[in-house]
């Protein structure tokens, strides 16, 4: 990279400290213009902070710093970097900014002090990606995760599948290619073998990020029911706040009410829903409308139901509605006596029931337990291992999965070593795209263009 940038690399805003990032073969000569201390920077030991001044060029100090100066290629970019520690009010990091500028300095682009880290090799794109998600962790455990990933855990376990499979293709496509070679013929069942754990691994590494998932943007819960069954009190209990109105007047919640919280260390994002019925009320039906599909979009579903009264229709269409989604039937009011058959909501439902009341605080200690089984599954070390999966990460190992699968499918036929290689091929490509080693330009500016300035 010839050009040099600058940013500030913290919040905008009001605070003890604030710091600005100059990147660049530049870096050094053009801080050193603006810095007055006992000695110039590029006298000063290395990654070692020295007290000093910013000036204006015209006998102005414009604030009191720490600055230090980082060479490359050992710096976060790999290039010479500097940092200036000044007073973290707004109107001094704008000037510093502005001055950086004025001596050659460009405005750097979102995520660019990461994208150069990575395209000098000092981290790959899961590692630049595990970046973001260390910044936006909700949870103690989503930093820990994102933590993994950006130490290399998730780029570690694919290049070593990927090494694999690129042996594998090597073999076969020397065996295409040189038949009349003494090549050690490989067979289809030591072939299938190799795709078998390939496949494996993937999927583990898939299952593994749907929980890093999660922990990453927080798990989706839908909380339906008939109107008055407890919704809106189920919802100020978790959230240990009066946030939804509670009423005994049937159809009080007409509106989505979305809520985030931290439970164990798990992010969730509970929507408080209309009650489902049919309605005159147009307000009503547009509230119930919007339930409906906040049902379809949720990754579980809290079903409540009043324990105190018989199943009605209603109570039944919903738990057929559900019966195939992962959900959890809670069995309110367990205080008052009991009116409906347990049974045939077990039934009906063909998934977990839990009896709790709202109202005294009753079983909702359960509920806690199987919302984080259902998130971090169950046994002492469901953490192992544990990182941050993006959607893009995501979609990739899925079609990885698909494509082995097939391979794997096509050996068992024992098809053309050259029909294998294909989809290996393929296979080799989208495990790439993950790590940033087999990743197209636009791609990877679409990746950085989504981190915030100064990062």
């Amino acid at each position: 990279m010839e050009d040099t940038i600058s940013a500030i690399a913290t919040a905008l805003g009001v605070g003890a400290v604030g710091i600005i990032r100059v990147s660049g073969p530049e870096s050094l000569r053009l801080v050193n213009r603006i810095f007055r201390a006992k000695e110039p920077l590029s006298s000063s030991r290395p990654r070692y902070l020295q007290y000093g001044h910013i000036h204006d060029g015209k006998g102005v100090d414009v604030d009191e710093v720490l600055a230090v100066y980082m060479p490359g290629p050992h710096s976060y970019t790999g290039e010479d970097v500097v940092e200036i520690q000044c007073h973290g009010g707004r109107e001094a990091l704008k000037e510093i900014l502005r001055l950086t500028f004025s001596e050659g300095a460009r405005p750097a682009e979102p995520g660019e002090f990461t994208k150069r880290a990575f395209l000098n090799g000092r981290l790959d794109l899961t590692e630049a990606e595990a970046v973001m998600d260390i910044i936006n962790a909700k949870s103690r455990r989503a930093l820990v995760a994102a933590g993994r990933g950006h130490k290399g855990a998730l780029s570690r376990s694919i290049r070593e599948i990927r090494g694999r499979l690129r042996d594998l293709v090597v073999h076969l496509e020397a065996i295409i290619d040189y038949p009349e070679d003494d090549i050690e013929d490989v067979t289809y069942d030591e072939t299938e073998g190799v795709l078998q754990q390939c496949y494996d691994a993937v999927m583990q590494l898939r299952k593994k990020g749907e929980t890093g998932q999660i922990l990453r943007e927080g798990l989706r819960i839908a909380i339906v029911g008939r109107p008055n069954v407890g919704k809106s009190s189920l919802l100020n209990r978790l959230l240990q706040t009066d946030r939804a109105i509670v009423s005994n007047i049937p159809g009080t919640t007409r509106d989505i009410i979305e809520e985030q919280m931290t439970l164990d260390g798990i992010p969730l994002v509970l929507t408080d829903t209309a009650g489902l019925r049919d309605t005159e009320d147009y307000v009503e039906q547009i509230g119930v409308k919007r339930s409906r599909a906040i049902l379809e979009d949720a990754e579980l579903v809290l079903v409540v139901l009043d324990s105190a009264s018989p199943l009605t229709d209603e109570d039944r269409k919903l738990l057929a509605a559900v019966k195939n989604r992962p959900h959890l039937v809670l069995l309110n009011k367990s205080d008052l006596a009991p009116a409906l058959s347990r049974e045939e909501v077990e039934a009906l439902s063909g998934g977990d029931v839990l009896s709790l009341s709202v109202k005294d605080g009753a079983g909702m200690d359960q509920v806690g337990i199987h919302l984080r089984h259902f998130v971090m599954g169950e046994g002492s070390d469901a953490e192992m291992g544990l990182m941050t999966q993006n959607a893009r990460q995501g979609m990739l190992l899925e079609q990885a999965a698909h494509h082995l699968a097939e391979t794997l499918r096509d050996a068992r036929a024992h098809l053309p070593y050259d029909c294998l290689t294909i989809d290996l091929t393929q296979v080799l490509h989208e495990l790439g795209e993950i790590t940033g080693d087999d990743v197209p330009e636009e791609i990877i500016n679409e990746i950085f263009a989504q981190f915030c300035v100064g990062k």
